[in-house]
């Protein structure tokens, strides 16, 4: 209950919804109450079992409110029998029984109207959040967990959450006051024999928790491998070329039946158990649905202390028990299995991050000095991959750093961009600590352009605007031509309204390449990172981006990653790494008279 104590908040801004529905659910239990206490009236008309009342009878107190009741409407049945007859006055009740009945269904379906807004508002609200925490929490978070636990979360965990959380409020509200009611009514009937049904509820809810008390752990369990087979789906989709390519369709088959077989044993033993709860509790109702026919018959046959027609009524009553105490039961499983999902959602929504702008953090709109590494260490787990790093990039100036893969180079872009925080010595951009400015205002400095081209399923003209508001397609046209892109999305079937596909999967290494650029182009940001912009693509699409690469980072501030040294030697600074520290920097033509690690890796290259 801990957990959804903490899920009730999402239901705040929805309480107008929750408060009428309550409103709805109390008359809901009164009419059904009603309905069957409306019966006694109606049958002592048709077996002539009451005796008239004449004199309208007066009010004296809730002491005599049973008799009260009894007599007053016996006074209004007599006098509708002697003006209009027998006939009419039975008509006339049987009217009455349909429209209490019709107002119980109409507040029935009052509050599950009420309720539909509240329940789909706390789903919309959490799946937002989570997607919101899901885009917040550092990269370092996803590199521990599956895609595919975090779209089952957002996904499955949070619909269990909105069919568990309205089975709290049946649990809280709806059945627990239909049960009262009912016990009014009977007591006021026959207190003897409202006992036994009160003797009923504990035991029942006694044997019915035992039934599910391993239902959390299950569900838990179930929807972690839910999660794990929606991460092999996400793998599968991702890496299709390549697990066709290397024929391992059957290595991923094999583990996909093997989690869905999992998750198949685990959903048995869980439905099976759940399953239980409702003819568990019809069999209990049952039985003492029996005891009191026995014990009650004997009142009315042998004893002659209750009428027929009450206790006709009495029995539809205690039937009328049974309903919300087979809900009750359900609802306590569905809550159970809820309360795994709200831990799981609850996981990721509370998870601290430590890359949280501070409370004091600057908006810094302009970038006008340099940017400082001083005395920088990293590590992402216990090796240290930079250890006393230390360089300035003066504005305008273009450093490429290059060396062999594992040197710390990609590590650098990253820490600079504050995917990761750094775990000694500081970063600054014009003396101000990176720490101390917001997230959003530093990577508004930047723009990025990744080895793999991150696009996404939308025309080309989206994906080159990508984050941006009010541009204009001249803009659009413009930041293209700079990336040297507009000459083949103009060949395009629709031109910048061409869909390129998932991930782009409709155009070439290239082409995406250069549409990534263009983006970046677009931002026009001060600061350009490149991490090994042309590495993935061949001669030709090389000469094309590079040639876009070299207009883009004339006249800004430009921090080059490049494993082919071809592209890099325009470089105002090159800076040579191995295992996270600087071996050498200086000029291509320095670096080439000094003789050492540099020019040894273009021999290489060239070679």
């Amino acid at each position: 209950m801990n957990y959804f104590k903490k899920i009730l908040r999402y239901a705040l801004p929805y309480k107008l919804y929750g408060f009428l529905n309550i409103i709805s659910n109390i008359f809901y239990a009164i009419f059904s109450v009603l309905s069957f206490l409306a019966l006694i009236p109606m049958l002592n008309v048709l077996f002539e079992k009451d005796k008239p009342v004449l004199i309208k009878p007066n009010w004296s107190g809730m002491g005599s409110f049973k008799e009260y009741a009894g007599d007053y409407i016996n006074f209004q049945i007599t006098s509708l029998t002697e003006i209009h007859g027998k006939v009419t006055a039975l008509l006339f009740m049987v009217s009455l029984i349909i429209v209490i009945f019709l107002l119980k269904n109409i507040f029935n379906y009052a509050a599950m109207f009420f309720i539909t807004f509240l329940r789909n508002g706390v789903l919309k609200d959490i799946r937002n959040d989570l997607y919101e925490k899901s885009l917040s929490l550092p990269i370092a978070y996803y590199s521990e967990k599956r895609k595919g636990d975090m779209m089952a979360r957002i996904s499955t965990d949070v619909l269990e959450i909105q069919h568990s959380f309205l089975s709290i409020l049946e649990l809280i509200v709806r059945e627990p006051l239909t049960i009262i009611f009912t016990l009014i009514g009977m007591f006021l009937l026959s207190p003897k024999l409202s006992i036994f049904v009160l003797v009923f509820i504990p035991i029942s809810g006694f044997v019915i928790s035992s039934i599910g008390k391993k239902l959390k752990q299950q569900s838990d369990i179930a929807q972690k491998e839910q999660g794990y087979f929606l991460s092999l789906i996400e793998e599968t989709l991702s890496g299709l070329r390549v697990i066709k390519g290397f024929n391992a369709e059957g290595f991923f088959t094999k583990h996909f039946k093997q989690s869905t077989g999992r998750f198949y044993n685990i959903s048995n033993r869980l439905l099976n158990r759940q399953n239980l709860a409702s003819p568990v509790s019809e069999f209990l109702g049952i039985v003492v649905i029996a005891i009191l026919l026995w014990y009650g018959g004997q009142m009315v046959l042998v004893e002659k202390s209750l009428a027929a027609s009450a206790f006709i009524s009495f029995m539809g009553l205690a039937y009328n028990i049974l309903t919300p105490a087979k809900a009750i039961s359900k609802a306590t499983y569905a809550v159970r299995k809820g309360n795994a999902a709200a831990e799981r959602v609850l996981e990721v929504l509370e998870t601290s991050n430590p890359l949280d702008d501070k409370l004091d953090a600057i908006t810094k709109t302009t970038f006008d000095k340099s940017i400082e590494f001083s005395n920088l260490s990293f590590k992402y787990e216990d090796d240290w991959i930079l250890q006393d790093f230390d360089l300035v990039i003066e504005k305008g100036q273009t450093v490429a750093l290059v060396g062999q893969s594992g040197s710390g180079k990609s590590t650098i872009a990253a820490l600079l961009s504050r995917f990761y925080d750094v775990n000694k010595g500081k970063i600054c951009v014009d003396g101000k600590d990176i720490r101390d400015l917001t997230k959003k205002s530093l990577r508004g400095l930047m723009g990025l352009v990744t080895q793999d081209a991150i696009l996404f399923h939308d025309t080309v003209k989206n994906n080159i605007i990508f984050g941006m508001d009010n541009v204009t397609d001249e803009q659009v046209i413009q930041a293209a031509k700079i990336a040297n892109a507009h000459d083949f999305i103009m060949n395009l079937p629709k031109g910048y309204d061409t869909s390129i596909g998932d991930a782009g999967g409709k155009l070439s290494g290239g082409q995406k390449q250069r549409l990534s650029i263009a983006r970046a182009v677009l931002k026009n940001p001060p600061i350009m990172i490149l991490d090994e912009a042309t590495s993935a693509l061949d001669t030709e699409s090389e000469r094309l981006v590079q040639d876009a690469l070299e207009h883009m980072m004339q006249n800004r501030t430009s921090l080059v990653i490049a494993h082919r040294l071809s592209t890099v030697q325009k470089a105002d600074l090159i800076v040579v790494m191995k295992e996270g520290k600087i071996i050498e920097q200086g000029t291509h033509k320095n670096l080439i008279s000094a003789n050492g690690t540099y020019k040894m890796l273009v021999d290489m290259q060239e070679l």
